[in-house]
């Protein structure tokens, strides 16, 4: 039988419709879920052995819900899916402004008519995704906003006075009853506000004006915070706080693979972009890492956090820096190479807070170190670490006796720029130029050879390409950004030419 099918109380009633709770619904719809096997949270990574099941703890106790944690972190995200566990359809009395239940109305409305009609009460049914509001605190957020006010137009339509509950003009948090509630950046609401939530989590009761209504309203409330030492916004009232009974804090992934799960997943592509652009894992990973980088970094302030937003519009802005240069070069199939990266940077610079250190240094430097270091952090997981290099001791030769120093597998390349070469890499350069300009440099495609035989022409080329960068961020080769190009050079001869040059933000322009 089709419930939905049902337009009046007595029709329920005869259904032996069993009428439950928000929370209630919450937990049997989970219950169901974990008992099937099924994931209860879909999409959300990185959090198997720690949020999700603090919060699948939370919803089995029947608990309001504060989610405290930095930016990007699925807080919002998780609210929102919460609502895949309420019933597909709930019924209310029809034209209910806060959703009355039909067995327990508490509006004046609803009661009114329940009492009037009985049985022949009329009854809608509401969807579970119309059982989900969300606030946004900000300091201008009012009480008459969330709770409600005396409407004095309703009170002149309807010829009532101000002292009749029917001129109320109830707010957000009533008409949110029987579903899920959600304020984002709570300490950003102010502390009186923050008070006026005490008697709805605790009594059901709502102050508005001289009204003091008794509404058990039934809403499961979530809150999300940045965790209080980060701002000086504001902070959440201790009362309030304590009545929130579930805190679950949340972080950032913790490993590089779930870190490209989550981009992979909200990366918003166009399908052309994705047939003519290959991004290798490679370079899935550069990006990714700028992010870890960034969350370790000096220049970064640590308590704003780095959010995974940065990787999802770094990703999407490297794969649009090769769209671009295969327009520009009439190719219809392109891969992002290392030098693309270097289109990442407005990215990177509009998703980190810099201490006073790194306002100094400037947010392009920083972002630009920051993409030195993931590349020269993964460098050594491609190819052997030049550090580790450095610090291993010659062995003896057993048979001659002789002291044998391992052989430098980077010598032939540096040898090749020590003799006056250099290499120059447009970042609009075609992609067969580019392959050519890098076979040019001794060694280079021979070291690429011997670790990745199985490489093909593109694969090869842009590892031969990430091992000049590699070098680069090692110190061991110089490289120069400027005039629309990549520049690589002997180290030595670089510093005599060039000096301690500071990075100047014109040349990105160019």
């Amino acid at each position: 039988m089709d419930i939905t099918r049902i337009t009046t109380l007595g029709g329920l009633k005869k259904s032996n419709y069993k009428n439950l709770t928000v929370k209630e619904e919450l937990r049997k719809n989970l219950l169901e879920k974990l008992a099937a096997g099924e994931d209860s949270f879909p999409g959300i990574i990185g959090y198997d052995d720690t949020v999700i099941p603090d919060l699948e703890r939370a919803i089995l106790s029947r608990h309001n819900i504060l989610f405290l944690g930095l930016r990007g972190q699925a807080k919002t995200r998780m609210a929102r899916q919460m609502t895949s566990l309420l019933d597909e359809y709930i019924p209310i009395v029809k034209g209910s402004e806060i959703n009355d239940n039909p067995f327990s109305p508490v509006s004046n409305y609803a009661r009114e008519m329940v009492n009037r009609m009985q049985d022949d009460t009329p009854i809608d049914w509401l969807p579970r995704n119309q059982r989900y509001s969300e606030k946004l605190a900000t300091p201008d957020v009012s009480v008459a906003d969330l709770i409600g006010d005396i409407d004095p137009i309703k009170a002149a339509n309807l010829k009532l006075n101000f002292g009749d509950e029917r001129v109320i003009h109830f707010g957000i948090i009533p008409r949110s009853n029987r579903g899920i509630f959600v304020i984002n950046e709570l300490p950003d609401l102010q502390a009186r506000i923050q008070v006026s939530l005490f008697n709805i989590l605790e009594e059901g009761d709502l102050q508005i004006r001289g009204f003091k209504l008794r509404l058990p309203l039934d809403i499961l409330f979530v809150f999300t915070a940045n965790p209080e030492d980060y701002t000086n916004r504001g902070s959440i009232v201790t009362p309030l706080k304590d009545r929130i009974e579930s805190q679950i804090l949340t972080h950032y992934p913790s490993t590089i693979e779930d870190s490209l799960l989550i981009t992979e997943q909200e990366a918003s592509l166009y399908p052309a972009q994705e047939k003519k652009v290959v991004v290798s894992d490679l370079v899935k990973r550069l990006i990714e890492q700028v992010s870890f980088e960034a969350r370790s970094s000096e220049f970064v302030d640590r308590k704003s956090g780095v959010s995974a937003r940065l990787t999802i519009s770094a990703y999407e802005n490297a794969v649009s820096a090769a769209e671009l240069r295969s327009i520009i070069n009439n190719e219809n199939h392109t891969q992002v190479w290392i030098s693309d990266l270097t289109g990442i940077i407005p990215s990177i610079t509009g998703k980190i807070e810099l201490v006073y250190e790194g306002e100094q240094e400037g947010p392009y430097q920083v972002a630009f170190n920051l993409l030195e270091k993931a590349i020269r952090t993964q460098f050594s997981k491609y190819f052997p670490d030049p550090e580790a290099l450095k610090k291993r001791r010659p062995k003896e030769n057993k048979e001659t006796k002789e002291t044998v120093r391992e052989e430098n597998p980077y010598k032939a390349i540096t040898q090749w720029f020590d003799g006056g070469n250099q290499l120059n890499l447009s970042f609009n350069c075609e992609d067969g130029e580019r392959i050519t300009r890098l076979n040019k440099v001794n060694g280079l495609a021979a070291l690429v050879k011997k670790h990745y035989p199985a490489a093909n022409k593109m694969e090869s080329a842009l590892l031969m390409e990430f091992v000049l960068h590699g070098l680069a961020a090692h110190s061991l080769i110089s490289k120069k950004i400027g005039d629309g190009k990549i520049e690589f050079k002997d180290l030595m001869g670089s510093m005599l030419n060039f000096g301690d040059q500071p990075f100047d933000e014109s040349e990105l322009e160019q």
